[in-house]
């Protein structure tokens, strides 16, 4: 991973991964389950490091004092949200306002439950971000956009004006002249059941 700070380059870009959710359809902490001799949240992670991005960080919540020593091995900045029970808005507000105070010019938001967004993936997100640098570029889910997501700085202000359980997704889909889109569906499953996880590790 390039790990350049400083004044604005092509791909200045961080990454954001959402992990304080507490997994209530899951009954246990999903960060945590086993992919192999990793864990989910670990795959995120190393898929993020492994990227043209400058920087992870990772914003964690429920079970964070479980969930934080799988993480010490990794070059990231843990970023702690405290309200995470007031839904997923506040970890977005929280982990763009710690990302303020560098100069990145764009932050990738994408969650610890797509293992499928791998390295590839991300990079095309930040190929089309540099082509297209005031543009937000977006995951593509047949007639919707979601995350994984790249924000120009431009952007800030609305996600900073996120509240209660809504996702960076309602931003997008209310600034769709801005957006442009990178055909996600169906590669990024999110991992939200049982069901789901052991669908996921047939597939493998």
């Amino acid at each position: 991973m390039n790990t350049f700070i400083g004044k604005y380059s092509s791909m200045n870009i961080a990454i954001l991964i959402l992990a304080a959710g507490s997994s209530s359809r899951m009954k246990t902490p999903k960060q945590l389950l086993r992919i192999g001799n990793n864990t989910l949240l670990g795959v995120t992670v190393e898929h993020a490091l492994k990227s043209k991005a400058q920087k992870v960080f990772c914003v964690l919540g429920a079970n964070s004092e479980k969930i934080k020593p799988s993480l010490t091995k990794y070059d990231i900045e843990i970023i702690l949200n405290s309200n995470h029970k007031k839904g997923l808005s506040t970890s977005i507000t929280k982990g763009i306002a710690c990302t303020l105070p560098y100069s990145y010019n764009a932050v990738l938001i994408m969650l610890a439950d797509q293992p499928n967004a791998d390295s590839k993936y991300i990079n095309a997100l930040i190929d089309a971000s540099v082509k297209h640098p005031k543009k937000i570029i977006a995951s593509k889910y047949q007639e919707t956009y979601g995350v994984p997501a790249i924000f120009p700085r431009e952007f800030y202000g609305g996600l900073l004006q996120l509240k209660g359980d809504k996702g960076a997704k309602t931003l997008l889909n209310s600034n769709l002249d801005n957006i442009t889109g990178i055909e996600a569906n169906p590669i990024l499953c999110d991992i939200d059941t049982q069901e789901d996880y052991l669908n996921y590790l047939k597939q493998r």
